[in-house]
């Protein structure tokens, strides 16, 4: 068994516990513009899948400029310090799978598993899987652990189960 270090290993659980994720986009006049995203790991390809409906303004804004940010954090405890909240902020690039390509498919199983009450919701014409392919991250797991994460570490973080 291969030694993971103690990072990359709150990583992986980070981003197998929370389901949320905040979604950076630009809009048509360049703005930054932050929505909430439910989010899914697709092990097979190694992308960070979202479910969006083309009416959204976020939806818009990635299939204008595919390049994205998401954040995803653990959940503030009442009481706690927030400062250091572990969190990770994944740099990437959006595309579009094409309904009932091999991507797409394995973009819905992967969503599927983890929010398999919204099923129904797959069958919406508006709605449409976004795969987010991962460029680099930037992890921070409390105070003074924080590290930058090249393309090649985040995808083996994200093709291999917690």
């Amino acid at each position: 068994m291969t030694h993971e270090p103690r990072l990359t290993l709150a990583l992986r659980s980070l981003l197998n516990t929370q389901r949320v994720a905040a979604l950076g986009t630009l809009d048509e006049a360049g703005n930054a513009f932050v929505s909430m995203v439910p989010f899914a790991i697709d092990g097979s390809s190694g992308a960070v899948v979202i479910h969006v409906s083309g009416l959204a303004a976020h939806a818009r804004n990635l299939e204008r400029v595919p390049r994205v940010s998401l954040m995803v954090m653990q959940a503030e405890v009442a009481g706690e310090p927030v400062h250091a909240l572990p969190r990770v902020t994944l740099d990437g690039m959006a595309s579009v799978p094409a309904v009932d390509s091999p991507a797409w498919v394995s973009a819905r199983t992967a969503y599927l598993a983890r929010f398999a009450d919204v099923e129904y919701m797959t069958h919406l014409g508006d709605f449409r899987f976004v795969a987010v392919g991962i460029t680099g991250a930037r992890q921070v797991a409390g105070f003074g652990a924080a590290r930058s994460i090249d393309t090649e570490e985040m995808e083996q973080v994200l093709r291999q189960p917690s």
